[in-house]
């Protein structure tokens, strides 16, 4: 049985405005199925408005060299982004551990998957310059 999961639209922007982890798991159980399609759409409506810089987050744990390898690979990006760290081993991150343990270092931006195991450096441009275009599309 999946367990449905009701949020009020006022925690959604809250959550997303405070732009934190909770978020994350919000957008997670959306893609599973386990939140409203009103929180989905929310959530990418109110990530993409947004003008501060796009979240590349990173799964990584203590000791992982080659996440280490790829946070170095992306200094020359790091003006185009904010790079958040989640720690898979935190008991609060099971899900992420759970989905990610052989896999990482994993790589999200804004809360959807972008690339896994090394930087590609042609996806993570090509979705830069994308989330780049549609902010000065509305500016």
């Amino acid at each position: 049985m999946i367990e449905r999961h009701v949020i009020e639209p006022k925690r959604i922007l809250q959550l997303v405005t405070c732009n934190n982890i909770e978020a994350m798991h919000l957008l997670h159980y959306t893609k599973l199925g386990q939140a409203s399609k009103f929180a989905s759409e929310m959530l990418l409506r109110m990530s993409t408005l947004r003008k501060d810089p796009p979240i590349l987050t990173l799964f990584t744990k203590d000791a992982c060299i080659l996440c280490e390898e790829a946070k170095e690979a992306l200094i020359p990006y790091k003006h185009r982004f904010t790079l958040q760290e989640v720690d898979i081993t935190l008991p609060e991150n099971s899900i992420w551990f759970e989905r990610y343990k052989y896999d990482i270092p994993v790589f999200h931006l804004n809360g959807q998957f972008l690339m896994m195991h090394q930087v590609n450096f042609k996806i993570l441009e090509k979705r830069l310059a994308k989330l780049e275009q549609e902010l000065n599309q509305r500016t």
